[in-house]
């Protein structure tokens, strides 16, 4: 029997970027978990479209996949009224990962492009038998955020290990939707992007027993003002004691000002487990405090990106290669589904400084509320 010898090395060995001793091509750990991706989100003044793209990498399954997801509709009206009837449209995308890491942002007909690292990045996407095509570009209006470093531990079991960067900006170009193009103008479309790597659950659950109960509490507001971004997050346990936070203010082109300290208030909507009413408090180093208020418009669902979709949830093997659509009628009949419960809510936001200073913005509030909590949620997806 004669022994084979794979060979490794790849394009990016020829660069000082090695964060291990072995090549690029292999990670520094075993963990099918292993996982390394991209997410970005799009919004106009209106709130009439939305869109958002997500690509991840998971080398130890050898599998890569990608999804770009649009909301087009009428303008959202204030006042917490119901939302208007909407259409969802998604295209996914799935395949063999790459050897060469070159390779690994392109997904069928999705392909992310890093032209100026941590400022300008395109997103193309040509989907026609989904309705969808893209040429959007990406243009930072602030530096990219290092969040502190997420880790938590399940009895023995490392769940997540993880570091992420958050960052805002604007968006131009186009999206053609259904025929229809989209013209896309940086003075009308901000939003926000983040990067994470490391370890988090992705693909089929790795067998073992079985530790603790089902629980899991991330609330992650970025938002966009006239003069200034602001960043929000919260990991909490089920009896709400935190094990994560990040909070910080950054002037538009200039650098962020990590907080001291975050807190939140929020009242569910009854039915859901998502907010009716929210607002956070930015605490900075000398205890002034910057409140930020959020009126959800409307719902963006996760799983248009992949996000615990029942058919091409991240991560999974689905072949050599697969590309396929869904249209969501929104709002989802039916919230508390675990297909449906993760969201990212559009937000008008008013931001009130500690010296009483007032502007108004627009961005998102992700929520992903499973497991009891004690602002009001009960057991694994009890609606509030």
């Amino acid at each position: 029997m004669v022994a084979t010898v794979t060979i490794m090395l790849t394009s990016f060995d020829d660069y000082p970027i090695h964060q291990a001793c072995v090549p690029i091509a292999y990670t520094a750990t075993a963990d099918l978990n292993h996982y390394d991706r991209y997410f970005f989100n799009g919004y106009s003044s209106n709130g009439s479209l939305y869109f958002a793209l997500a690509m991840g990498l998971y080398p130890n399954r050898h599998v890569t996949d990608a999804a770009f997801s649009v909301i087009n509709g009428p303008a959202p009206a204030t006042g917490g009224g119901r939302p208007e009837p909407r259409e969802q449209i998604s295209v996914f995308a799935s395949q063999r990962a790459p050897e060469d890491r070159r390779d690994a942002t392109t997904v069928g007909p999705i392909r992310v492009e890093i032209i100026e690292p941590l400022h300008i990045i395109c997103l193309h996407v040509d989907a026609p038998d989904q309705g969808l095509r893209a040429e959007l570009r990406f243009t930072s209006r602030s530096q990219a955020i290092e969040e502190p470093h997420f880790f938590q531990r399940v009895g023995m079991r490392t769940r997540f290990d993880y570091t992420r960067l958050t960052q805002f900006g604007s968006w131009s170009g186009w999206i053609d939707i259904d025929g229809e193009r989209h013209d896309v103008q940086p003075d009308d479309v901000l939003g926000s992007r983040d990067r994470s790597w490391g370890v988090r659950p992705v693909g089929e659950p790795v067998n073992g027993a079985p530790v603790g109960e089902p629980q899991f509490f991330w609330l992650w507001a970025p938002v966009n003002f006239p003069t200034l971004s602001t960043h929000f997050d919260v990991n909490e346990h089920g009896d709400g004691q935190r094990w994560h936070e990040v909070g910080a203010i950054v002037a538009a082109g200039g650098q962020s000002e990590m907080m001291r300290a975050v807190d939140y208030r929020v009242r569910w909507r009854a039915g859901t487990r998502w907010a009716q009413q929210f607002e956070y408090d930015l605490v900075d180093w000398h205890g002034a405090v910057t409140t930020v208020h959020l009126e959800p418009l409307y719902e963006f669902q996760m799983r248009g990106l992949g996000y615990g979709h029942p058919l091409h949830p991240h991560g999974s093997w689905q072949g050599e290669s697969l590309v396929a659509g869904e249209r969501l009628a929104l709002p989802v009949a039916q919230p508390c589904e675990s297909s449906n419960v993760h969201i990212q809510a559009l937000v008008r936001a008013t931001l009130t400084t500690a010296d009483g200073r007032v502007e108004h913005g627009l961005g998102i509030l992700e929520q992903l509320a499973v497991g009891p909590h004690p602002t009001g949620l009960g057991e694994l997806l009890s609606p509030a």
